[in-house]
C-alpha cells in the first residue's frame, strides 16, 4: 500500500484506506485510526494462547465477538466475512488470543443462545466491492431519513447509519427522549432505500462516542476512545471534589456530566472522610474566620475573615483546624488560629502565565524607509536648528533684546489706541466702511 502512487480514499469510520489502483481495489486498515482502540499487549508475549474467538470491529464503536469454525488462519487486520441475519456483514478483526478473553470480561458480553456467531471466510475481491458500495450511501442515507421523520412529526434524532457489508439490511441509530412509535417509518424507509431496517436506540453519550471528537482536555473523547460502558454521572461527584457547579465546564459534547468526574470520585470521597469538619467559623482572639477553601489532596484548609470575599486569607494544615475546633467546643478561643510553634510556611503556588506576550514570536512590522522617511527627517532637522538658533541668539543679546523691547512698548500701546478709536468711530457711522466699500485705514500720523 506504501507503494502505491495511486489515490488513497481514508474510511475513518471503520479505520481503513483504500487504493484505487485502477482495476483492483486493495483495502489495508490503519492501525489506532478507529474508535475504541485496543493495544495489543499480549500479542508478542510468549505464553499467549490462540483461540478460536476473535473480535470483530465494524462503524464507529460496533463491535462483536465470533469463533473461528473453519480454522482459517488470521491474524490482526484482517478483513472478514461474519454470520448476520440476515446474510453476511464485513468486519476487521481487532484483537486476537488471551486479550479476547479479557475484553470479553471487562465489556460482560454475552452471545446469543450461549453461541459465538460463526467467521465465514476471508474477505473477497467482490465482497470489498459490495462492502464499498454500501458505504458510499450511508451518509445520503442519513440524511434522507433526517427528512423523512421530520415530515412524520416524530421527536427523534437519527444520529448515524450502518450498512450490512452485502447491503441487505442497514442499522440506523437514533436518540429519543421517551418511546417513539417508528412503525409507520420502517415501512418508508423499506419503500424508499430497498433494504431491512433496524431501529436502534442509543444514549446521548454513545452517540458522541459515535461520532468522535476532541475533548476540553485537547484529547480525544473517552467515549470514543476506550469507555465501552457508561455508569451514571450526578452533581454530587463535582461538589464532593470541590470543583465549582459551572453547568458550561460541567457538560461535556453530549450535553451531558463529563464522565471524566467519575475517574477520581472515590479517591476524594475517601480522603473527605478524614477531614475535620467545619460548621461553624473558627473563633479566635482577633476574630472569627470562615473556611473558603479546602485542599482535599494536600491536607490544607484556607480561612478568611469575611464571610462573602477572600480577604486576610490564612491556609493551615488539617491538624491545626481539628485542635481549634476542639478548643472551640470546649468554649475557649485561641490567640491566632496559626500555630506559633509550627515553622512550616505554606508555600503559594506561583503563576507564570502572564509572564511571556503570546506575540513574543511574531515578527515585527518594520516599516520600510523611504523618500517620505527622509523628508520628515530633514524638516524635523531644520526645525531644530532653528529653535537651537533662535536659543543662541537670545541667549547672546539677551541685554539688548530687553532694552530695544522697553522703548518699543510706548509706540506699541499708541498704536493700538489709534486703531481702536478708528474702529469705534466707523461703528457709529454705520457699519465701519468707507470710501466704496473698501475698508478704511487709521490716519498716519
Amino acid at each position: 500500500m506504501d507503494n502505491c502512487s495511486k489515490k488513497h480514499i481514508p474510511e475513518m469510520g471503520r479505520g481503513f484506506v483504500t487504493c484505487d489502483c485502477g482495476d483492483e481495489l486493495r483495502v489495508e486498515p490503519v492501525e489506532g485510526c478507529y474508535k475504541l482502540h485496543e493495544t495489543p499487549w499480549l500479542e508478542e508475549y510468549p505464553d499467549n494462547v490462540p483461540t478460536d474467538i476473535f473480535e470483530v470491529r465494524f462503524k464507529n464503536t460496533r463491535r462483536s465477538y465470533y469463533k473461528n469454525v473453519n480454522n482459517l488462519p488470521l491474524k490482526r487486520g484482517d478483513i472478514v466475512a461474519v454470520e448476520a441475519s440476515p446474510g453476511h456483514d464485513i468486519g476487521i478483526i481487532s484483537l486476537t488470543g488471551d486479550m479476547v478473553a479479557k475484553q470479553i470480561r471487562r465489556t460482560g458480553f454475552t452471545p446469543f443462545n450461549g453461541e459465538y456467531k460463526k467467521i465465514y471466510r476471508k474477505a473477497r475481491p467482490y465482497d470489498i466491492e459490495r462492502w464499498q458500495e454500501a458505504i458510499a450511501l450511508e451518509h445520503d442515507t442519513m440524511i434522507q431519513s433526517r427528512q423523512i421523520a421530520a415530515e412524520m412529526g416524530l421527536d427523534m434524532k437519527i444520529g448515524d447509519v450502518e450498512y450490512q457489508g452485502d447491503k441487505v439490511k442497514a442499522i440506523f441509530y437514533y436518540i429519543a427522549e421517551g418511546r417513539v412509535d417508528f412503525r409507520e417509518l420502517i415501512k418508508v424507509f423499506a419503500e424508499r432505500f430497498h433494504i431491512r431496517i433496524e431501529m436502534k436506540q442509543i444514549g446521548a453519550r454513545q452517540e458522541a462516542g459515535r461520532i468522535g471528537g476532541i475533548g476540553a482536555c485537547g484529547r480525544e473523547l473517552c467515549c470514543a476512545s476506550w469507555i465501552s460502558s457508561f455508569s451514571s454521572v450526578t452533581t454530587n461527584a463535582a461538589r464532593v471534589q470541590d470543583i465549582s457547579l459551572n453547568p458550561l465546564k460541567l457538560a461535556g459534547q453530549c450535553s451531558k456530566l463529563k464522565c471524566c468526574l467519575m475517574y477520581e470520585y472515590d479517591v476524594y470521597a475517601d480522603a473527605r472522610q478524614t477531614l475535620p469538619r467545619v460548621r461553624e467559623p473558627l473563633q479566635a482572639m482577633d476574630g472569627e474566620y470562615y473556611l473558603v477553601k479546602t485542599d482535599i489532596l494536600g491536607r490544607m484548609m484556607s480561612f478568611s475573615t469575611s464571610k462573602d470575599t477572600m480577604a486576610n486569607v490564612v491556609t493551615i494544615p488539617t491538624s491545626r483546624v481539628r485542635e481549634i475546633v476542639a478548643m472551640n467546643r470546649a468554649g475557649k478561643k485561641v490567640e491566632s488560629i496559626v500555630d506559633a510553634n509550627s515553622t512550616a510556611a505554606v508555600e503559594e503556588p506561583t503563576f507564570r502565565t502572564e509572564e511571556d506576550s503570546i506575540t513574543r514570536f511574531d515578527k515585527q512590522n518594520r516599516r520600510r524607509k523611504g523618500r517620505g522617511d527622509r523628508r520628515d527627517r530633514g524638516q524635523r532637522q531644520g526645525r531644530t536648528e532653528e529653535r537651537a538658533e533662535v536659543q543662541k541668539g537670545g541667549d547672546k543679546g539677551n541685554g539688548e533684546g530687553e532694552h530695544q523691547q522697553r522703548q518699543d512698548r510706548p509706540q506699541r500701546r499708541n498704536n493700538d489706541r489709534r486703531g481702536r478709536d478708528h474702529r469705534h468711530k466707523g461703528n457709529r457711522n454705520g457699519g465701519g466702511e468707507s470710501n466704496g466699500g473698501q475698508n478704511s485705514t487709521p490716519k498716519q500720523e
